[in-house]
């Protein structure tokens, strides 16, 4: 997931930008199965905010674009 990484790392901490499934790479089917964890769980250093947005394709919905925000790194007090 270099791309995203990379990608991830040049925004300023509360950024907000968007990812699509094109800009990965992948096609809506995987795109989707890895933005249903983020919006549940959020990303590698992001939480998807509003409402993801869908595609159909053969008559099915898949999520093809979020928009996120950039979270800073927590640090423990250690």
């Amino acid at each position: 997931m270099t791309i995203l990484d990379d990608f991830v790392a040049r925004q300023k901490e509360g950024a907000r930008f968007v990812i699509s499934a094109q800009m990965l790479r992948m096609a809506s089917q995987e795109f989707d199965a890895l933005a249903q964890i983020w919006v549940e769980e959020g990303g590698p250093g992001f939480d998807v905010i509003g409402m993801p947005h869908r595609v159909v394709v053969d008559g099915d919905f898949f999520i093809s674009r979020v928009t996120v925000v950039k979270i800073g790194v927590s640090q423990d007090p250690e």
